[in-house]
């Protein structure tokens, strides 16, 4: 009997096959394979740009580096994340400034966003935690309202929908309503590229950035080159047309986030599947749901009509302490029938370093340590079969004897 994880890459021969041609191609990086996977990207979702980068972290810190973000700044975003959307911030100088979270979302919560806005909050990071899409319509409201960049933190959510207030769908990574998208394709998100990322957007300026960002600040760019003699050749600049073939020039501090062609081509032939693996986690879901539902003590993630989780993760909320069991316990017992389980995730204001940065104790953020103190996520992956979902069922049921 194979162990079940709580998550997991699903990888067929046509994924193979793509990245073995990138590595028989003259292109192992900055090749075409990165630029076509960025448009094939950039169409999927809906937006006119995305930028590949070496991972989701990456993404978001040159997100918050096109954004502006500096010392003296606030970024206001969810403990309820992994702590790279918060850092990100950290990394350009910027304070991230917590607002706790929906009790019944687990996204963050709207109402105490506007409670946290000051004149020093630069931008929003709202998170779409496990999937499910925030209520990005309200907290773009607030953003116009006040003059603030919003980057939404999309690594949870790609193939994820919302509709929008006239009643179409959007879909994430659109950009529709933020400035920009932050992807990840670590190995349990719904596509892989090994490790990688990417930033979605709708803006030129924000775009042209980017690029500068991921390559140590450097563009190749005509029509951006500052230093014309330089470019062009000291004599007859006017006649020549072309720029000197190994031109290039560094207008900013960047960095070497790039993704390679070998990564890119697993990509490509990832998000040809990317459909079919949301579906799946969905008909998973919907599973667990009616399996779930019933049993006292647990309370499974609520299904909306205006928007459609393309459910990363699983979470479920189990009152430990009425069921009897400790958390660990419960995660040990799963671990002998050979399922795995995970904890998403512990409040990022409760890490030592937030609570010796900033002073940040228990009871700061009440929803949020709530739901930390009884979630556990479920296995949830495209390559999950039914009858891994009943063997999930089934051990989650013996502990509860029902």
């Amino acid at each position: 009997m194979d162990f079940i994880p709580y998550g997991r890459q699903s990888i067929d021969d046509e994924d193979i096959r793509a990245v073995i041609e990138a590595l028989r191609s003259d292109w192992l990086t900055q090749g075409p394979k990165v630029i076509e996977f960025e448009r094939l990207l950039a169409d999927y979702c809906g937006a006119k740009y995305a930028v590949a980068v070496s991972s989701g972290t990456a993404a978001l810190h040159i997100a918050c580096l096109a954004a502006g973000i500096k010392e003296g700044d606030e970024v206001i975003t969810s403990p309820i994340s992994f702590v790279a959307t918060s850092n990100s911030v950290l990394y350009c100088g910027g304070k991230p400034v917590f607002a706790d979270i929906d009790k019944d979302t687990f996204n963050i919560d709207v109402a105490e966003i506007k409670k946290k806005i000051t004149r020093y909050v630069k931008a929003i990071i709202p998170v779409h935690f496990a999937g499910l899409p925030c209520e990005i319509e309200e907290i773009n409201k607030i953003a116009e309202e006040h003059g603030l960049i919003l980057i939404e933190d999309a690594c949870h959510a790609l193939g994820a929908k919302w509709m929008s207030q006239s009643g179409s769908w959007n879909k994430i990574g659109s950009s529709s309503h933020s400035d920009m998208t932050v992807m990840s394709f670590h190995p349990v998100k719904h596509i892989t590229t090994g490790e990688g990322g990417a930033v979605l957007t709708n803006r030129w300026d924000l775009y042209n950035s980017l690029l500068k960002l991921r390559s140590h600040g450097i563009t190749k760019r005509i029509e951006s080159f500052r230093n014309k003699c330089a470019a062009f050749g000291y004599s007859s600049i006017k006649k020549k047309e072309m720029p000197n073939q190994w031109y290039y020039e560094m207008h900013e501090l960047g960095f070497n986030y790039r993704l390679t062609d070998i990564q890119s081509a697993l990509g490509i032939s990832q998000l040809k599947k990317i459909d079919s693996f949301v579906y799946r986690r969905q008909e998973i879901a919907e599973q667990y749901n009616n399996e779930f539902s019933s049993i006292r003590y647990v309370k499974h993630p609520y299904k909306y009509n205006a928007k459609q989780s393309s459910y990363h993760l699983y979470p479920l909320l189990i009152d430990f302490k009425k069921l009897g069991f400790s958390r660990n316990e419960f995660i040990e017992e799963l671990k002998k029938n050979k399922i795995g389980s995970q904890v998403h995730y512990i409040p990022i204001h409760l890490q030592p370093f937030y609570r010796d940065k900033f002073g940040y104790k228990e009871g700061d953020f009440k929803i949020a340590e709530a739901f930390y103190a009884q979630e556990l996520s479920m296995p949830i992956y495209s390559g999950m079969s039914d009858a891994d979902v009943e063997r999930v069922v089934k051990a989650f049921k013996g502990i509860f004897n029902v």
